[in-house]
């Protein structure tokens, strides 16, 4: 099969019912921030900014140093295992300590009249780095559909779970408050609780999920090999601080803004700017969706003769997707952010520089193969540290003088550099001859037709849709014209 179809079939198989269950979970941005407050959505995206980065920390880079190892040992089911063994150990431990140092750590966090939030979120890390590496695996054996399938059950657990504590029981206390029903509703809900429930939806839905992967966790043969250990740490732990560095580009602006703002509410601007972010949704679940089927291609397609040319078509036809997705998001800006609350809409400046950063930062982790074949993880944690250098720095600077604005530019110029250092340093020790003069192309082509749009201010909906649509079939044809010879066969 063609290596190029293959990518492209593995990624629809993962990333379809991702997609979808990731656009059904995002029809609930519209429920939260029309139900709670922009301040309550700020605690929120604060909370699962610091999920994204304690989730790095307890993987230590165990997902990747698997795939390496499976490639490299005979003994797969001893790199499994010990992989295995290793986050079991290290998760348990992480509960234990977050568990007993709960008040503590809920009051230097600012709720420490909610310490089971603290809680909560320490058995959603244990339970969500536990299924890391049995997640690894399933891609690792080409089983995407086991994977795409436990994925999409995840994720409706937890839309189903929010829908019932967030929208039927406070509707059945409402309407038969005083009849059986409304009776046990009570017996388990507390409208007190809030936006916790969102937190308890996916407490459930991890433990769901964990269940439903036992079957290839009791798998493992309890061999806990410790010198491969060591050497997986080894290869692994500049991975790790290569992943938090890189979490700090991407979350940590969520974490400082209630620090930096200097004018009005911060925690109401920082659900403003949190549901914002969610609008550029489709891009990132395309580079999500993409990240699950492109480690193990890149992996196993590094023995074939060909192996540079293949990494440069995915390139040019990973920024082609990128390109389309950013420019019908922008067209079609008007109806998406309608998705979220009305006091939230104000954000929408924020979307355009979102969408380019994560554009940006899926061409670095495209960009990232060099170092892991030639075993140099090093110069991922090197980038990464500098990106999040860059990213503090800006947000300290940027911040407090444009709010989130501040924060939305700091993240789309870090991943830039990141992108550019990448770059260079791979054609230095991993040179691909990438088709810049396309990727530049399709890329300005798309830039373009925005900025054309947002010049036109054309104030009439219908008609400026209209219009919009025609710049997306320009786009389309563009495309197609130019790539109608390549010969690639899906």
């Amino acid at each position: 099969m063609n290596p190029l179809k293959k990518l492209a079939g593995q990624t629809a198989i993962y990333g379809l019912p991702t997609i979808i269950g990731r656009l059904l979970s995002y029809l609930l941005v519209p429920l939260y921030t029309r139900v709670f407050s922009t301040s309550e959505y700020g605690v929120v995206t604060e909370l699962y900014a610091y999920v994204a980065f304690l989730m790095v920390i307890l993987t230590y880079g165990m997902e990747t140093a698997f795939f390496r190892f499976s490639q490299k040992e005979t003994d797969k089911e001893g790199v499994y295992s010990t992989a295995i063994i290793s986050l079991v150990v290290s998760s348990v431990l992480f509960v234990a300590l977050s568990w007993m140092f709960s008040k503590s750590i809920a009051s230097a966090l600012g709720y420490l009249s909610h310490k089971e939030y603290i809680v909560w979120f320490a058995l959603i890390l244990g339970l969500d780095a536990l299924t890391a590496v049995p997640f690894a695996r399933l891609r690792e054996l080409n089983k995407a559909r086991r994977f795409a399938y436990l994925k999409s059950v995840n994720i409706a657990a937890q839309i189903g779970l929010n829908l019932f504590l967030l929208v039927l029981c406070p509707y059945i206390l409402r309407h038969w408050g005083n009849t059986f029903a409304g009776s046990v509703i009570r017996l388990f809900y507390h409208k007190q609780i809030g936006v916790g429930y969102i937190f308890i939806s996916n407490l459930l839905a991890s433990i769901l999920t964990l269940v439903m992967l036992l079957p290839e966790i009791i798998k493992i043969k309890l061999d806990f090999n410790k010198v491969l250990w060591k050497q997986m740490l080894v290869y692994a732990l500049p991975i790790m601080v290569w992943g938090m560095a890189g979490i700090v580009n991407e979350t940590f602006d969520r974490i400082l803004l209630k620090h930096l703002i200097t004018t009005g509410d911060a925690m109401s601007q920082l659900g403003i700017y949190g549901a914002c972010y969610k609008v550029s949704i489709l891009m990132t679940l395309f580079i999500q969706t993409f990240r699950f089927a492109a480690e193990p291609f890149f992996f196993s397609n590094a023995a074939n003769k060909d192996a540079k040319q293949i990494y440069a078509d995915v390139m040019k036809y990973f920024i082609i997707v990128c390109a389309f997705i950013f420019l019908v998001v922008m067209m079609y800006i008007d109806v998406i952010i309608m998705f979220v609350g009305k006091n939230f809409r104000v954000g929408a400046p924020v979307i355009p520089i979102l969408l380019l950063a994560n554009l940006c930062l899926g061409v670095f982790y495209n960009l990232s193969i060099w170092y892991k074949l030639t075993d140099q993880t090093m110069y991922g944690a090197y980038i990464s540290t500098f990106g999040a250098v860059v990213t503090l720095v800006l947000n300290f600077v940027l911040v407090p003088i444009m709010g989130y604005m501040g924060a939305a530019w700091a993240t789309l110029i870090c991943y830039f550099l990141i992108m550019l250092v990448s770059y260079i340093l791979g054609q230095k020790h991993y040179p691909i001859n990438y088709d810049l003069k396309k990727i530049l192309t399709y890329l300005g082509l798309a830039l373009i037709l925005y900025l054309i749009s947002e010049i036109l201010k054309i104030e009439t909906k219908s008609l400026k849709l209209i219009i919009n649509s025609i710049f997306v079939v320009i786009y389309m044809l563009s495309v197609y014209v130019v790539e109608r010879k390549t010969r690639i066969s899906f």
